[in-house]
């Protein structure tokens, strides 16, 4: 999915945080839902008295503005290379556009630094950023973006990091890629593992920070069935802890048939608080033939970034894979490559 790490050897395991006890944790949910009532009991007496009135909670507000962060690859590739004649287009159809900010390196002695800058930084150009943990063990089951964290215990312990760094500003964070859509090489206590350690993980990022929006994976249209994938999410706690769910990472699938699938999964759960994001990176010719995934030829960007998506049901079509940022195949796993993104930006 994106950058392939080695672990470093030697690095301490950082100890576990002293949380909410489960039984306070788990009441999480219930009290952003009832916030979410409220506020629309409000907007509610605010147009009955002619008065405006705070949108609910479980809505993200379609002006929000996301972050672009100066680090990422591409803004550096731009600033390092002024001459290129391939800058002007990168710049302007990606660099100056929020994506998504992946946390793909094992490294536990720093990820709250690490996030702390991202989260720091967004809130002083008071930006939302989007944050993509991706450290669970047998992520991309082995594929070309195989690492993360040795063990379970070890993923806690980085999230309990990863939380740590998320301030008290507004944050969304794409909890695992492929975590829940690619579960081929778990065996059942090993899913189970998986499971438990992604309702952790939405807990912790909740209990760091209450205003924080935690999506689950959703794979895509073209992966998994509307109601296995919502077996699959609602086994990883999607109901209790999460606020939504995300499609088409990295994939190219049209917005429009994500919208479709997205709902339908939505339906599958029940749940009239949940809301999806849609990946609209690489989306804006479709899929290729045959379902090509590996950085196919012929892709290019989809809509920007935006809340403003006109469906109440899709919080924000953001750009979750970073634009120009491979997946193995036109170079290593997570690599910046000015070819494709120039590609994705002329096609």
């Amino acid at each position: 999915m994106t950058t392939t790490d080695a672990i470093p050897a030697g690095h301490p395991r950082p100890p576990l945080r002293s949380h909410r006890p489960p039984a306070a944790r788990r009441a999480s949910r219930p009290l952003r839902r009832a916030a979410a009532a409220a506020a629309t009991l409000l907007l509610a007496a605010g147009l009955a008295a002619g008065t405006a009135a705070p949108a609910s909670a479980a809505d993200l507000p379609d002006d929000t503005e996301f972050f672009a962060d100066p680090q990422s690859q591409v803004a550096r590739w731009v600033a390092g290379n002024p001459s290129d004649t391939r800058r002007p287009v990168i710049e302007e159809r990606i660099a100056v556009h929020a994506q998504g900010i992946w946390f793909s390196n094992y490294e536990p002695d720093t990820v709250t630094e690490d996030v702390r800058r991202v989260t720091d930084s967004a809130a002083q150009a008071g930006e939302v950023p989007a944050l993509v943990p991706y450290q669970l063990p047998n992520r991309d089951c082995g594929g070309a973006s195989a690492g993360g964290a040795p063990d379970i215990p070890a993923y806690n312990a980085w999230i309990d990091g990863f939380a740590d760094g998320l301030g008290e500003d507004p944050v969304l964070v794409l909890l695992e890629p492929d975590s829940l859509a690619l579960i081929t090489c778990l065996d059942d206590q090993e899913l189970a593992e998986r499971n438990g350690a992604l309702s952790r993980a939405a807990e912790v990022i909740h209990d760091a920070n209450p205003q924080a929006r935690v999506y689950l994976d959703a794979g895509h249209s073209a992966w998994n069935a509307p109601e296995e994938q919502a077996r699959r999410l609602r086994a990883a706690g999607v109901t209790e802890d999460a606020d939504g769910i995300y499609t088409n990472v990295s994939n190219y699938r049209h917005t429009g048939d994500e919208r479709v699938f997205a709902t339908a999964v939505l339906s599958q759960l029940g749940d009239p608080d949940l809301r999806a994001v849609i990946d609209t990176s690489r989306n804006g010719n479709g899929p290729a033939a045959g379902g090509e995934w590996c950085d196919p030829a012929g892709r290019a960007v989809g809509e920007p970034p935006t809340g403003a998506t006109g469906d109440p049901l899709v919080d924000a079509y953001l750009w979750v894979k970073p634009p120009g940022e491979v997946d193995g195949c036109a170079g290593p796993a997570g690599s910046f490559s000015p070819d494709y993104a120039y590609g994705l930006a002329t096609n």
